[in-house]
């Protein structure tokens, strides 16, 4: 296995880096700024005017953007929505999603269901009738639902790709304290065709978001620690800089291996989700990878937060500083993927049936 960026990840990153050195923007204002650039168009196929990309470029896309904490749709409309359509919609209907993602339109997934985050045995019910499909059921916690134009909506039988403005579709703001609004969704008996149903769809969703998810909560910690780490070297108390207190550096230096740990984790998991193996073994390290990385995720990424405002004293907790937005996103995340608890049961659960 080799970790090692290629020529099309480098040039992803730069093109963000170069944005965010330009643009003041860290929110849904700098999303004109990404259509701009053509990093929507990323993983596009070429025939839809896209770059033909994947998911390598997309997590340097995702990690990249969330070092600087910006809380923009790219998560959920790339990691939840183009990168899972791209093996399993038609033609016909790619070709009227993909150009409108390029153009700017969001797209985000409804994975968890009341009292069952990331459902693996969603509620929501499809029915088939000829040519068309009905849905029914109830989603929690969908990322920029209202801004969405499409939404991947699991069910019992498969994945439907709606229109966010379909008959019987009802979206209700849910309260988040960070910058990505949430919506609880439901839909009764929501009709669609049968080609925007894609049976089997549910197990690449669940591995593109988690890796996804992974992406960014790497690319928030570091960022976090960085900020952190020049606060402390540049902030004195008793005439000397807090980064020369014992127990300052100490904290520091355990952050900087929780990172690692999860930078390791992540590149691991993207690296083995990205590769065009069918073998089952693989398949099976490819999930273990996943769940290895939702429970570091879900577990040291928010611990890791808390230490970071911590070293940053009352500064931290102000509104006016950067900090906030990295704690509160990245606790978004942890409560996306069900916590600490729920991860480490799943985790276990995989080793028990080994």
């Amino acid at each position: 296995m080799d970790f090692t960026r290629d020529e099309g990840q480098d040039a992803v990153a730069e093109v963000v880096v170069s944005l965010l050195e330009r643009e003041p923007a860290r929110d849904i204002e700098l999303w004109p700024s990404l259509i701009e650039t053509g990093l929507l168009s990323v993983a596009l196929p070429e025939r839809f005017g896209g770059d033909g990309m994947g998911l390598p470029e997309i997590s340097v896309l995702l990690t990249e953007l969330a070092t600087d904490a910006v809380a923009a749709p790219a998560l959920p409309t790339l990691g939840f929505g183009v990168l899972p359509l791209l093996d399993t919609l038609p033609d016909s209907v790619a070709a009227r999603v993909f150009p409108e993602v390029a153009a700017g339109a969001v797209l985000t997934a409804a994975l968890s269901e009341p009292a069952a985050p990331f459902a693996v045995k969603p509620e929501t019910h499809a029915v088939s009738d000829g040519n068309s499909v009905r849905v029914t059921g109830h989603k929690v916690a969908v990322p920029y639902a209202e801004q969405a134009r499409w939404l991947l909506i699991p069910t019992d039988s498969g994945v439907a790709l709606i229109d966010s403005e379909a008959p019987g579709l009802t979206k209700t703001p849910s309260p988040v304290s960070g910058g990505m609004p949430e919506c609880s969704v439901r839909l009764d008996r929501v009709e669609i065709p049968a080609e925007q149903f894609m049976p089997g769809a549910l197990g690449q969703l669940h591995r593109l978001a988690l890796a996804s998810i992974g992406s960014v909560a790497d690319g928030l910690l570091k960022g976090a620690i960085t900020l952190t780490a020049e606060h402390v070297r540049t902030r004195r108390q008793f005439n000397r800089a807090l980064a020369e207190f014992q127990a300052v550096a100490q904290q520091i230096a355990d952050l900087y291996v929780v990172s690692r740990t999860l930078h390791a984790a992540t590149l691991s998991a993207n690296w083995a989700l990205a590769q065009a193996d069918t073998d089952p073994k693989h398949q099976e390290r490819v999930d273990d990878d996943l769940e290895i990385l939702a429970y570091t995720v879900a577990t040291d990424l928010p611990v890791a937060m808390q230490k970071c405002h911590h070293l940053h004293g009352g500064l931290g907790v102000d509104v006016t500083h950067p900090m906030h937005r990295y704690y509160s996103q990245a606790k978004d995340l942890a409560r996306w993927l069900g916590g600490g608890a729920f991860r480490l049961d799943r985790l276990g659960a995989r080793c028990s049936s080994i």
